[in-house]
């Protein structure tokens, strides 16, 4: 106790140089609390978008290879590259592994129905191939070959996970194979209800079949209605051509297997799309020598979203980078400053300490007593520092994350290049039968923006880290200043004094 009480009457007796110690002290604090909540809040982001992007895999086509194998298939110097194809069953075959936190499979083909009186039907139908033409008013116009559909068939529900279509009451997705539901409008339209059967037709082309002279394959199902649901999508999903087979109202939802136990081989019509999401990044690797081993062609590379990772991210790690950075630089001199006004302090109190000696106190208790004062500021600085860094420090984000925005986009407007981009399947996708469907520039590929906020917070694992530190500067402090004076003697401490 008197060990205490001894510390806090120092306090108030070297009042000048105990406030020049804390002033230093509350400095590094809050630039350390500043900076931790930054950097943790950056961290945090990171991990999350790198699980996110990095998770996903994408079958690309390694344009390189794709160039070199059409020069060596050809035999008069010109030649033509051809997209790789990825087969369906391969494409199922693909998301059976332990490497893999998901594998979610989409199908999606055309069909009619005589059932079924579809909304706008008056426009005709569409999805079949389409040529152009002039009109007799010289006007460009569209003209339809083969067969035209008016309804879509898939089993895509994102559109529910958005809240942009519900179930209506009394309504359940379908479940097993031969089930569907279908939109409020279009039930009613066709004057038919819940637990009615239609028959929805088909019909499969020829690979490679030029427009206008195809075969079909017919084929057909019968579906029984298990639903229905509410459509507040955009009627048209944004398609410039207005028909029924635009219009989102006449999709018909059923399950995968439905559709896709109608694949046949050499026969396209029926589009597979899967998405595959590993378990870890880090199994990238691992997973593409299995799929390598189940047949993926050595013209596709494996690779996840790392453009819209790193464009998205890279701000945050330059900010992230940053804010560690300035951590340590202010840690190492904070501590350099701090043990030099402590032995600058101790060495003024040299005749105390030889007092307190020479009455018998112990080195460790005089040891604990000087500590005790430093421990004292510290405390006082930590709360004020951990009160007033989260106010000053979402401004600092902001400036900063600005400026690291800005230096981002000059870098990479300096490496992109007019007519640049990668060939890449849908997520993974292939046409049964038939050559894989190829999007420019990724998978659904959007134009995705670098992160312009960034909201730090304060948590638990900063404040301990706070702590922390803030005890061992306090500590460092103490025990660099009072080695030197514990080694002497008190004779010798109070001799030096007279």
């Amino acid at each position: 106790m008197y060990i205490l009480l001894n510390a806090f009457q120092n306090l108030l007796r070297n009042r000048g140089r105990n406030l020049m110690m804390g002033g230093i002290i509350f400095v590094i604090i809050i630039s350390v609390v500043t900076a931790l909540m930054i950097n943790n809040t950056a961290n945090g982001v990171i991990n999350d978008y790198k699980n996110r992007f990095g998770s996903e895999v994408s079958f690309v086509p390694n344009q390189e290879k794709l160039m070199e194998e059409a020069q060596a298939n050809s035999t008069d110097g010109r030649f033509r590259i051809q997209l790789p194809q990825i087969e369906p069953e391969k494409l199922l075959a693909f998301g059976q592994s332990e490497y893999l936190s998901e594998a979610v499979y989409t199908a999606e083909t055309k069909g009619n129905s005589d059932a079924l009186n579809a909304i706008d039907a008056d426009k005709g139908g569409g999805g079949g191939p389409m040529i152009g033409r002039v009109g007799p008013n010289g006007t460009q116009e569209a003209e339809s070959l083969g067969v035209q559909y008016y309804h879509k068939i898939s089993n895509q529900y994102s559109d529910f996970e958005d809240g942009l279509r519900t179930l209506t009451d009394g309504s359940q997705y379908p479940e097993n194979e031969n089930e569907c539901i279908l939109s409020d409008d279009l039930l009613e339209n066709s004057d038919l209800a819940i637990g009615d059967t239609i028959t929805v037709t088909s019909a499969l082309t020829e690979n490679g079949a030029e427009p206008g002279s195809e075969t079909y394959t017919d084929i057909s199902w019968e579906m029984t209605i298990v639903g229905t649901y509410t459509d507040m999508t955009e009627e048209y999903g944004g398609n410039m051509m207005e028909n029924a087979y635009t219009n989102r109202k006449n999709e018909i939802l059923t399950t995968f297997e439905t559709i896709s136990n109608k694949m046949q081989d050499s026969l396209s019509g029926i589009t597979v799309d899967a998405k595959f999401s590993l378990v870890s990044p880090d199994m990238l690797e691992a997973y593409t020598a299995e799929v390598r081993e189940k047949g993926l062609s050595d013209t596709y590379d494996v690779t996840t979203d790392e453009n819209s990772y790193n464009r998205i991210i890279a701000p945050v790690e330059g900010l992230k980078s940053i804010t560690f950075t300035f951590v340590i630089v202010v840690l190492i001199f904070g501590s350099i400053i701090l043990a030099l006004l402590a032995s600058i302090a101790i060495r003024e109190r040299k005749y105390e300490i030889g007092v307190l000696r020479a009455m018998g106190m112990k080195k460790l208790k005089v040891v604990l007593g000087l500590w005790s004062e430093t421990l004292a500021i510290t405390v006082v600085c930590l709360i004020l520092g951990l009160g007033i860094g989260p106010i000053i420090a979402q401004p600092i984000t902001n400036v900063m994350l600005e400026k690291q925005i800005a230096a981002s986009e000059e870098a990479q407007s300096g490496t992109e290049f007019s007519g640049g981009g990668t060939f890449r399947s849908g997520g993974a996708s292939a046409m049964s039968g038939g050559p894989t469907s190829m999007r420019f520039g990724g998978p659904g590929q959007e134009d995705v923006q670098p992160l312009s906020e960034l909201d730090v917070s304060l948590d638990i694992v900063t404040i301990l880290e706070i702590i922390a530190i803030a005890l061992l500067l306090s500590s460092l402090a103490g025990i660099i200043a009072t080695r030197k004076i514990t080694k002497y003697e008190p004779i010798k401490i109070l001799m030096e004094r007279n």
